[in-house]
């Protein structure tokens, strides 16, 4: 049984994964319920943990996996709980009110690498392929990946190193992470905010700056719908 801030945050999470691919910052999930210091949300993490509802993955900034939700908020949600290979016995028969898993893979082009720091030159040639979970990818969209280079994008998960997965789309909402091809030739993955006229590109990492930008300077290549990443 979940208390209401419990659920709250629970369910908070898990919007932002299905929207983002990567799960809120604690700055956010404390501004999101209205708490005053993040210690409350730690309290609240480590509660939803040893109730069996997320996992905490370790050597991993902000790496917060939700293993289960309950029945009020996984009626008519599109959440698929991760699939473990076990060993070759008999599957058991599938309790009532399941949920269905899909496990079909996707091979996408990793179209180079894309700065999280400063921009780089455009991305254009396919440097190798990478399956993806069908769960990541947006059902009748295009989709592509890029191999992360740089550190400002880590207080949203994102590391380097990291593939993230992008469906190619030309606009955006504010808030969301996207691939913004700056004045042609430089690409770079950033938070976009659209105001006045006036584009910004915004970093999780307080070592980088927000880049303000003219409308006509950037242009969305795609926004990030998943994430990838190897040790």
């Amino acid at each position: 049984m979940l208390t209401r801030k419990q659920r709250d945050l629970l369910a908070f999470i898990h919007k932002r994964v299905q929207r983002d691919g990567v799960p809120p910052s604690f700055d956010e999930m404390k501004d999101a319920l209205d708490l005053r210091s993040k210690s409350g949300i730690h309290r609240l993490i480590t509660a939803l943990e040893e109730r069996g509802f997320i996992r905490r993955l370790a050597h991993r900034a902000r790496a917060i996996e939700i293993t289960r939700l309950p029945e009020d908020l996984a009626a008519g949600s599109t959440f698929v709980p991760q699939v473990i290979e076990g060993s070759a016995a008999a599957p058991a028969p599938a309790p009532a009110r399941a949920m269905r898993v899909e496990t079909y893979s996707q091979d996408l082009p990793v179209m180079g690498r894309i700065a999280a720091g400063v921009p780089i030159e455009a991305i254009s040639e396919v440097s190798h392929h990478v399956a993806v979970p069908g769960q990541m990818l947006d059902r009748g969209g295009e989709h592509y990946a890029l191999e992360v280079h740089g550190d400002s994008m880590i207080d949203a998960g994102i590391n380097d190193g990291d593939i993230v997965v992008i469906r190619e789309q030309t606009t955006a909402d504010n808030g969301e992470i996207v691939v913004a091809l700056v004045e042609g030739h430089e690409a770079t993955l950033k938070r976009y905010r659209k105001t006045n006229g006036m584009i910004a590109l915004e970093a999780a990492n307080q070592a980088y700056e927000t880049r303000l930008l003219r409308d006509d300077q950037v242009q969305v290549q795609g926004r990030l719908v998943g994430l990838i990443r190897s040790y």
